[in-house]
């Protein structure tokens, strides 16, 4: 157990607020469609007085244990919608600004009704404010969690799942939250270019957010290698150092007035120039080759040997690999088989002198290799393996390409659905709801003491409570009759149920009609009957 914080914390952390040195940096998130900012990230730091800028992971754990958190998250919120305010009023009308809520705020009943009073403090529309709430803040919550959601969404407010894959979320839980987005959390993204198996989290991530109609943003893009991973995946939006770090507000004012982007080659659905890898470790043989392919225009990276070739591609995305067979620490065949690993959809051609039968059959066979070739080749031979190589890389891109547009129109379609859906069920909520108010409210009725009659708009009657029901006993049944044949004492003269005085079983009774409709959807009347006291 860790040990209880001390009042000199909790003392340094009311200061740090009263005295504002808590203060807030903005981390951009890019869309990868079009290249633009689309978002920010609020994120708390603490000029501390000794210890200097302090990062959120620094203080938060024990502002938590100190019951600190409210008060920083309402700090943060106040900062956040002030800053939007005013960028907003400067021209970036479509900005959207996310905040991190911590499971202690998640589980404050209050906590919605202080961000809808924020935003109207700062007239800003709901949809322009993100919450990022963590699958640990849902699981703290219980069972709570989806009306607290629920909540939100009815408020007109963005949700974004923050760090998924790093708790105990299920697809099954994912579906029934209201998100619009989830973020891939940054551990599957730092070797998403070297690891296969966080190549295929993140495929599997940005898939099944796709199929239930939510954005999918990918934190930590440190290189442009993860990112261009990403944008051929159908990623969405990139978070991370690549673009930009965490800025202060004047620095992020500079960044969104310059209108910095995304360069067009790491967008979805961009044609990528045509890139070639030579590997080989005569540097005779590399000069060669790049003289006898410079007319094709080729971008043409090249490397030494097989732990260099694995280097450049685990920076640069590569369609076609030429490489030589016997170097020096690892053989071509067993480079072309990482390669495959590392980038599965490259085209492997192998170029050398030696034809060690054994190890490039089985290289064939295993699919690393698509073509082998020997020294001295043929130059005009080998331009056309290459090209033929690089056509057939391209058809499998075209494809691939058909197929992200196919997705992409999906994801818009799941979207819909996903909107369709939680419209739907805040329908059903508010019907239930109804019902609820409606079963009270004729039970309230059912005991009054006094006469109630419901009466449709038709004249029919569709109510009687209890004490009309033992006054008028001796009429029959009445729910579904015309009131005014069954209960003609109701009326006056001209047939309308106006406010009179009746003579109902030798007593008089003073009938008030009340048109319903002003105040709800209801249709019709209600007769009420009090008793009146004879003139002496």
């Amino acid at each position: 157990m860790s040990p209880a914080p001390s009042l000199s914390f909790h003392a340094e952390l009311e200061q740090a607020l009263a005295l504002d040195q808590l203060c807030l940096l903005y981390q951009p998130l890019v869309d990868l469609q079009t290249g633009a900012v689309v978002s920010l990230e609020a994120l708390v730091r603490w000029q501390h007085p000794e210890q200097g800028l302090l990062s959120a992971h620094a203080f938060l754990p024990r502002a938590e244990a100190a019951g600190m958190t409210s008060a920083i998250g309402h700090w943060v919120l106040r900062r956040a919608c002030g800053d939007l305010n005013a960028w907003r009023r400067g021209g970036q009308n479509d900005l959207r600004v996310a905040v991190n809520v911590s499971p202690s705020q998640f589980r404050d009943p209050g906590f919605g009704d202080a961000v809808a009073a924020m935003l109207d403090d700062y007239a800003i529309t709901p949809a322009a404010l993100t919450l990022e709430i963590t699958e640990t803040a849902l699981t703290e919550a219980g069972d709570g969690c989806d009306d607290v959601l629920a909540g939100f969404k009815t408020r007109g407010l963005n949700l974004t799942l923050d760090d998924f894959g790093t708790g105990h979320g299920s697809l099954s839980s994912l579906k029934r939250y209201p998100f619009d987005a989830i973020k891939i959390d940054a551990d599957f993204i730092r070797n998403v270019v070297s690891d296969s198996h966080d190549a295929a989290m993140a495929k599997s991530i940005i898939a099944m957010g796709h199929n239930l109609g939510m954005k999918v943003v990918a934190e930590g893009v440190e290189t442009e290698s993860q990112c261009d991973f990403l944008r051929r995946n159908m990623c969405d939006q990139i978070q991370g150092y690549f673009f930009a770090p965490p800025l202060a507000s004047a620095e992020l004012h500079q960044l969104l007035a310059s209108g910095r982007a995304l360069p067009d080659h790491l967008l979805r659905m961009h044609k990528p120039p045509r890139r070639l890898l030579l590997v080989d470790d005569e540097p005779n043989i590399l000069a060669a080759l790049k003289r006898l392919l410079r007319g094709d225009h080729y971008q043409v990276y090249s490397a030494n040997d097989g732990p260099q070739g694995l280097a450049v591609l685990a920076e640069h995305p590569v369609d076609v690999i030429v490489s030589d067979q016997r170097m020096p620490g690892m053989l071509g065949a067993d480079f072309l088989r990482k390669a495959r690993e590392l980038a599965p959809d490259t085209i492997r051609i192998m170029l050398s002198g030696y034809t060690e039968l054994q190890s490039v059959t089985d290289a064939v066979n295993e699919g690393a290799i698509y073509k082998f070739l020997t020294k001295p080749w043929d130059d005009e031979q080998l331009r056309g393996h290459i090209a033929d190589a690089f056509r057939i890389k391209e058809i499998a891109d075209d494809n691939l390409r058909l197929n992200l547009e196919v997705r992409s129109a999906n994801q818009e379609l799941a979207a819909a659905n996903r909107r369709m859906e939680q419209l739907l069920q805040e329908k059903q909520r508010q019907i239930s709801r109804g019902e609820i108010s409606l079963s009270v409210a004729r039970e309230v009725l059912q005991h009054l003491p006094l006469p109630v009659i419901g009466m449709d708009d038709a004249g029919m009657i569709a109510f009687v409570n209890g004490a009309a029901a033992g006054l008028f006993r001796q009429g029959g049944a009445l729910l579904g009759s015309e009131a005014g044949n069954v209960l003609p004492e109701l009326f006056q003269a001209d047939g309308t149920p106006r406010h009179h005085v009746a003579d109902i079983e030798g007593q008089r009774y003073a009938v008030m009609c009340y048109p319903m409709g002003e105040h709800s959807a209801s249709r019709g009347s209600l007769i009420t009957l009090s008793t009146v006291e004879p003139l002496s």
